[in-house]
């Protein structure tokens, strides 16, 4: 069995539950029941076959519904691998570092393209940590007090997660002087991150070896997940570097990502918050913890 959970915080409606029981029996879906999660916000369709079908059918059918479709076996899952920029904050670390500098149109431009897939994430991140050479590295704590922005859910998701027994960890392209403060107040328990280099006060412009990417995103829900079927495992993250554990993930979210993502992801949060991740899960707002 299936299921397809339809999600529009305030703007769901029973027509919208009944146009997705007929387009999962007009794909072959075999729809069996449906019921709300939350009236208004998120509801359940379970059906019998088809699962491809039911998402190629339902994708876009519904305005401004996001749409997660899954096994109904395993759903509720027992490990969160995140990653952090644009995806657990609402900024790209780098770029409002770059900011400190006057440089963030240029360095914003090569974050886009790498995020993009356009270019090699290592190379990129070098290249774009080198033109910070000679900040002063005091901007850091300024800059995480002045423009990083929990983004919304992000606390609820995670904290209601390891409430119900599961863990969580960050892992970031981005930097261990954001992501470990950021991980400790959203409550993850465990992040990775890369190291800015830094002498006499200021930044090096460079990075401590091995860069913190694509391979080790995978790696570490390889590890983590070690003793876990892979079923129990949900990956979320934006970019083209979270790709590989997008795909290795029980459940791999692009969320608000970039095409590339978006487009090979088993599932897709566009139009909601990191809650979403909650009633994808089958967990109601009853039974979620709240951020304050």
């Amino acid at each position: 069995m299936f299921t397809a959970t339809l999600i529009a915080v305030g703007r769901l409606r029973g027509t919208d539950i009944s146009r997705a029981r007929d387009l999962l029996a007009g794909a072959g879906c075999a729809p069996v029941a449906d019921g709300w999660l939350d009236e208004g916000d998120a509801a359940d369709l379970h059906f019998g076959m088809a699962p491809d079908a039911a998402r190629g059918a339902l994708e876009g059918a519904l305005d401004c519904v996001d749409i997660v479709v899954q096994a109904m076996e395993g759903r509720e899952k027992r490990l969160l691998i995140a990653d952090m920029d644009s995806t657990m904050i609402t900024v790209e670390c780098i770029d409002e570092l770059a900011d400190y500098a006057g440089l963030k149109p240029q360095i914003a431009a090569i974050t886009e393209a790498a995020m993009r897939g356009e270019l090699d994430f290592e190379g990129a991140l070098d290249a774009r940590v080198a033109l910070l050479k000679g900040l002063d590295a005091s901007v850091i704590d300024r800059c995480l007090a002045e423009r990083v922005t929990i983004m919304a859910g992000a606390k609820t998701l995670v904290r209601t997660m390891t409430a119900r027994g599961g863990r969580a960890v960050l892992v970031s392209g981005g930097f261990t002087r954001f992501a470990e403060p950021v991980a400790a107040e959203i409550g993850f328990d465990r992040a990775i991150a890369n190291v800015l280099e830094i002498e006499g006060g200021m930044l090096a412009g460079t990075v401590t070896r091995p860069i913190v990417g694509a391979a080790t995103k995978l790696e570490t829900l390889e590890s983590e997940a070690a003793t876990l079927l892979r079923l129990a495992v949900i990956a979320v993250g934006d970019g083209a570097n979270d790709l590989p554990m997008i795909r290795a993930a029980g459940l791999g979210v692009a969320y608000h990502a970039k095409p590339i993502v978006a487009a090979e992801a088993a599932a897709r949060i566009d139009h909601n918050d990191l809650t979403a991740l909650l009633w994808a899960q089958g967990i109601a707002r009853k039974d979620w913890i709240s951020a304050a």
